[in-house]
């Protein structure tokens, strides 16, 4: 409880209010404020109480990650980081999509490569089978500049930007 003391023996000061603010009822009363929140915040996540029926399917797992197929600028194909020989690619993902028939496939190509063998490439994974395919870019960037010459290093497959 706050309370003011008079300075000396004057009996003007007896009668006078006091200026300071009284806090203990406001401490009272976010107390009160904290219990009841506390109390009632569990009960407000449980929401409404079901009885569900029983099932003897399976629960649903996860989609697995997508596989990631590259093409570098000199033609060298990397599935999931790994060096793949051309004629050995399409046995391979039709062996990866017989095991995960939903997995996507994330198509990765220099933006120097041509066309014509994305083309061929996205063509061999049809074959295999995987329908589910997306060609991966880089956000932002000039889409009108020029792609790099053969002279400048080529990036790392394995080390792209914001991966």
């Amino acid at each position: 409880m706050s309370m003011q003391l008079p300075a000396g023996g004057d009996s003007d000061d007896e009668g006078s209010p006091v200026s300071d603010i009284n806090v203990t009822p406001l401490v009272d009363v976010m107390l009160v404020l904290l219990v009841i929140f506390m109390v009632t915040a569990p009960m407000m996540t449980a929401g409404i109480p079901l009885d569900l029926p029983r099932t003897a399917a399976a629960p649903l797992s996860p989609p697995k990650p997508p596989l990631e197929l590259s093409i570098t600028l000199e033609g060298a194909l990397f599935l999931d980081k790994e060096p793949v020989p051309q004629e050995a690619l399409e046995p391979r993902l039709a062996a990866l999509h017989a095991e995960t028939p939903d997995r996507a496939l994330h198509l990765r190509a220099d933006r120097g490569i041509d066309y014509g063998e994305v083309l061929r490439v996205m063509g061999l994974v049809q074959r295999a089978g995987i329908s589910k395919l997306a060609l991966v870019s880089m956000p932002g960037g000039d889409p009108v500049a020029p792609a790099p010459d053969a002279s400048s290093p080529a990036p790392s497959p394995t080390a792209a930007p914001g991966r």
